[in-house]
């Protein structure tokens, strides 16, 4: 089975984080000479274009995604919707089925890979193929977060059988994942979206992830256990190196300071603050003293970053900061000699682009899974600091944001040290020569078992 070239079929949600994170776990795939069949969105496909590094391997299947009431006209992913209009979209992407059953029995592939669409596994098996549910999100997150118990509360405190760990929820925490545990799908029969994961893990073949075990080994053992069946890990599944240089207006602007003295702030392509949480932050950057680049969506009411600044910001800062409203290459921004810091929304992708990099993290977490990877990267690996909130609402203050970043900058400062230390660690295992190559031939030696299983 080993030399046995496969056909994989991947679907995943709609959002664009799920789609490139999907897409480089095709490139490593199709390294190796296996056939990508990629459902994406017509309109989305010159978006991916230029990070598909096989096209004579990797086909994008383009998909109109069908139009529910409710979903701005042509929207595709969720970086055309707001956040609330998930259920809608998720909905759009069910009604597809047909068209999915129709490409599988073109292709006769011999695995999907999908994750949010649970009645994949079921199609998948009714045609003689296997199915595997592939996590751009942490074993740990997967592990903490599926329940389906309709006391939430339960959600305070890890599940019967989870590894000993720091990682827990704060009520606030709990309050913006109730949602998700009790309000029912659209068009989904009385699921609501944690059932909906619970099925997408529950019925297949396979669980995926990319992780390692040195960093997360327990938290898939308990997976293994509760689902009872397998957990293969594609290991660190890194982007490959931008093939471009940075762009000359932010080359420019980096290089006029020192090494590792400038502050990156930014929070992934669909986070949007409210108002005043925006100030906080940003001020919380200007009062550290120190330069830095803040790449922001405007806030909740704004149209623009600019007119949601706070009074006379911009004149106080215009030498040493900027707020940006679009889209940066957040790679090779990373990797400046300058960037001494990343304040973070703790997305999956931002974290593995951090982690291989020298600048110091600190954690602002968004939404859902964001609230787990932050206390990973805190508490279980020590290798960031998280900015403190009121437990009751979830604020976090200018005063907040600006402590956390001295922590991690300040040479003397002892938190600042063990972090430094520990993130070195971390890194230099995650760049350890082979060690991509290991994962990925055995994520694939893994999968031909499952086929003579």
């Amino acid at each position: 089975m080993s030399e046995e070239k496969l056909k994989i079929v991947m679907y995943p949600w709609l959002a664009m984080a799920h789609l490139t994170g999907f897409l480089h776990l095709s490139n490593k795939l199709a390294e190796r000479g296996h056939s990508i069949f990629f459902i994406l969105p017509t309109k989305t496909q010159s978006k991916l274009n230029q990070f598909n590094l096989h096209p004579h391997l990797i086909t994008f299947i383009p998909i109109t995604i069908p139009h529910v009431q409710g979903l701005p006209e042509g929207a595709e992913t969720t970086a055309d919707i707001r956040f609330p209009m998930g259920p809608l979209l998720r909905h759009a992407m069910d009604l597809t089925r047909p068209f999915v059953h129709s490409l599988l029995q073109e292709v006769k592939p011999h695995f999907v890979l999908y994750d949010f669409t649970h009645w994949l596994p079921a199609l998948a098996r009714g045609l003689g193929v296997k199915s595997v549910c592939y996590w751009i999100v942490s074993p740990a997150s997967v592990g903490y977060l599926l329940r389906d118990d309709p006391d939430t509360d339960a959600l305070l405190e890890p599940p019967t059988g989870f590894p000993p760990s720091v990682i827990k929820l704060y009520p606030h925490e709990v309050r913006s994942w109730r949602p998700r545990c009790t309000l029912k799908e659209y068009g989904c029969d009385d699921m609501n979206f944690v059932q909906r994961l619970i099925v997408s893990v529950e019925e297949c073949d396979a669980l995926g992830f990319k992780s390692c075990r040195e960093m997360e080994g327990p938290y898939c053992v308990f997976l293994e256990k509760k689902y009872k069946k397998p957990v293969i890990l594609a290991g660190p599944v890194l982007p490959e190196p931008p093939t471009v240089g940075l762009d000359e207006k932010w080359r420019n602007w980096l290089d006029q300071f020192e090494a590792k003295t400038v502050i990156f702030c930014a929070f992934g392509s669909e986070a949007i603050l409210k108002l005043d949480q925006f100030q906080e932050l940003v001020l919380g950057l200007e009062i550290t003293g120190l330069p830095f680049l803040a790449v922001l969506k405007p806030p909740e009411g704004c149209k623009t970053v600019v007119e949601a600044l706070p009074e006379g910001f911009k004149n106080r800062t215009e030498k040493r900061g900027v707020i940006h409203g679009g889209w940066v290459q957040q790679q090779l921004i990373l990797s400046h000699p300058s960037i001494g810091c990343f304040v973070t929304h703790c997305g999956s992708g931002s974290l593995s682009e951090a982690m291989v990099n020298e600048c110091q993290l600190v954690l602002i977490p968004y939404l859902g899974d964001h609230f787990l990877n932050a206390r990973l990267m805190e508490g279980d690996w020590r290798v960031g600091v998280e900015v403190k909130r009121r437990e009751e609402d979830g604020f976090f203050t200018k005063e907040g944001v600006m402590e956390s970043i001295r922590l991690v900058m300040e040479e003397e400062s002892e938190i600042g040290k063990e972090i430094r230390a520990n993130h070195g660690k971390w890194r230099d295992f995650l760049l350890t020569k082979g060690l991509e190559d290991s994962y990925m031939d055995e994520f694939v030696q893994k999968l031909g078992t499952l086929l003579v299983d």
